[in-house]
């Protein structure tokens, strides 16, 4: 099913050619936007404007050449030009609910599928072993959480990754702390909060010591030789681990379809360095093996270190070359935080260089900040990311009782655990991702604002009117009454449902979940409106069928958008 904004690009585009046969316009871009401001009509095309170099007429004078080409009738009412050549289009009131009945009948909703037939890998999350997650990880979980699920909606196979730093240096320190420093019984409590405190004791002694960093890099070298009892160890660290990450990830609602930490390429990584050696992409600096990036004006990149350790790149680089071996995906995106960008840069360079041909995509975000300043992780003080949830759903819960006393406790626990871990992930996914997040209570748990308690009670608003028109008229099926938008609040709000599948699409294209954010706060304000100032169930039968059969179209977009964004949509509040 096409979008209204597809089928308008093409009708423009269609115009163009048919107003200007022969011109060389191929280049240029005729799709159309939605307009910010009603009163210039639905959508508009700047085309005239960029087309007017090339045709070398005044863009007005293009701008009508067009208009007069575009066909009668059908999708638009009519087309105006302003200004120095905007095309501003008008949309047919039918034609707009046709749509939308369509949309309606649409298991899909209305949305393309671009993705049919192609595989995205997804890599995000990915918490350090041994280390609890702490509010930190939370963008990296839900940002990309939310694309994967954007993308599969759009057809696209998608395969979550979380790419788990199970391997490297702490380990010599991690293990030697747990001989010397071990409590069993908080081990037994909690287990990586004990791994978390023995690691800092252990970290803070190779700092002043440098015997025990001597001894810590020997118990590495013995894990890494395949020691047994550093083996053992090291795979005990990861059981607790994956125990406690599951259950957060249960929280959040987050799944993966694979879970691979660094250790999983190990074997792959002498390989790695021996193409690289061989394709001359590598030299021998200061004892290291380093790839210098100079065409690409990027700075030199280890890929074997002088004690013979291997970096990062080396890893990623093999992590590639394994995926594309087993999966052949068509992109994969990686979703980290902002600091990352430079070894990004250098390890996609040098993954081209060494024959990848999947298309890298590096998805960085700006940090989470509380009022308290930027969180740290590196002595053990970082906020634990269950305590931000449990905070949330406290708070939220203070909401669901004041919102609705009567309800049964064990109802009001489950509402508050969507509305709290809803609130947490919509003010994360609601910025750009490139912007650091301001974190406040205030504002994620807002009611009259943009936040998912505010989207969440749109919803329930409306399930609340489909309920009580069945209640009252029971048997009657709204859905067999055709749309009439007989208001501007019912037209204002059409458009809005009609937008739904550009802004799925949209956030996918430019890997930016806050798209579709922008776009459901904007329809549930749409539908406030319609909600305040159009009378459903008081209105005359047929009439109040097809104004019903409107908020039932609006209910299933809030829902199906904020399943996307992995919120939560309880029927009550």
């Amino acid at each position: 099913m096409q979008t209204i904004q597809e089928i308008l690009s093409s009708q423009i585009r269609g115009a163009f050619a048919a107003a200007f046969p022969g011109a060389d316009l191929g280049a240029l871009n005729f799709g159309v936007l939605p307009t910010a401001d009603e009163s210039f009509g639905d959508y508009q095309c700047n085309g005239a404007m960029a087309a007017a170099k090339a045709l070398r007429l005044p863009p007005r004078a293009i701008a009508e050449k067009v208009v007069a080409q575009l066909p009668a009738g059908g999708l638009l009412a009519k087309a105006e030009i302003a200004g120095p050549g905007f095309i501003n289009l008008f949309l047919a009131d039918d034609a707009l609910a046709r749509h939308l009945e369509a949309m309606q009948a649409d298991p899909l909703l209305g949305l393309p599928q671009p993705g049919a037939g192609k595989t995205l890998i997804v890599d995000y999350s990915s918490p350090n072993v041994a280390k609890p997650m702490h509010i930190a990880h939370i963008r990296s979980t839900v940002i990309g959480d939310a694309l994967k699920r954007i993308h599969r909606a759009l057809g696209y196979t998608v395969l979550g990754d979380n790419h788990l730093g199970d391997w490297g240096t702490q380990f010599g320190i991690l293990i030697l702390g747990y001989r010397n420093f071990l409590d069993p019984a908080a081990l037994a409590a909690a287990p990586v909060d004990e791994l978390q405190r023995v690691y800092v004791l252990s970290h803070q002694k190779c700092e002043e010591d440098p015997a025990w960093k001597d001894q810590a890099r020997a118990e590495l070298v013995k894990l890494q030789a395949g020691d047994a009892d550093n083996r053992a160890l090291w795979q005990k660290f990861i059981d607790l681990s994956m125990i406690e990450f599951n259950r957060i990830y249960a929280r959040l609602g987050v799944a993966f379809e694979l879970v691979r930490g660094e250790s999983f390429y190990n074997n792959a990584l002498p390989g790695v360095v021996e193409k690289l050696q061989t394709l001359g992409l590598v030299r021998e600096s200061e004892g290291a093996l380093v790839a210098f990036l100079d065409d690409e004006k990027l700075p030199p990149c280890i890929v074997k270190k002088s004690d013979g350790g291997f970096n990062y790149a080396t890893t990623d680089v093999a992590t590639v070359f394994s995926r594309e071996a087993e999966f052949h995906p068509d992109g994969i995106l990686y979703v980290t935080d902002e600091r990352q960008q430079l070894h990004f840069r250098q390890f996609f360079a040098l993954a081209k260089k060494a024959g990848a041909t999947t298309p890298l995509r590096h998805i960085w975000f700006g940090l989470m900040r509380l009022p308290e300043g930027l969180l740290s992780t590196r002595k053990g003080t970082a906020i634990k990311l269950d305590l931000l949830l449990d905070e949330a759903e406290k708070r939220a819960l203070d909401l669901v009782k004041t919102a609705s006393p009567e309800m049964p406790a064990d109802q009001q626990l489950a509402v508050a655990r969507a509305v709290g871990i809803g609130a947490v992930k919509y003010a994360d996914l609601s910025q750009n991702p490139q912007s650091a997040v301001s974190f406040t209570w205030e504002k994620a748990l807002a009611m009259d604002g943009n936040s998912a308690p505010y989207l969440q009670y749109a919803y329930a608003r409306i399930a609340s009117v489909l309920d009580k028109h069945q209640e009252r008229f029971p048997g009657c099926d709204y859905a067999r009454e055709p749309l009439v938008l007989d208001a501007p609040q019912a037209r204002r709000l059409a458009l809005r449902l009609a937008r739904h599948a550009d802004a799925v699409r949209d956030a996918a294209d430019q890997e930016k979940p806050s798209l579709l954010a922008d776009a459901l706060y904007d329809l549930s304000q749409a539908y406030s409106s319609y909600y305040q100032n159009v009378p459903f169930l008081k209105a005359d039968a047929g009439l109040r069928e097809s104004r019903v059969r409107l908020c039932d179209l609006a209910a299933k977009i809030l829902r199906h958008g904020l399943s996307l964004l992995g919120i939560d949509t309880p029927d009550r509040i």
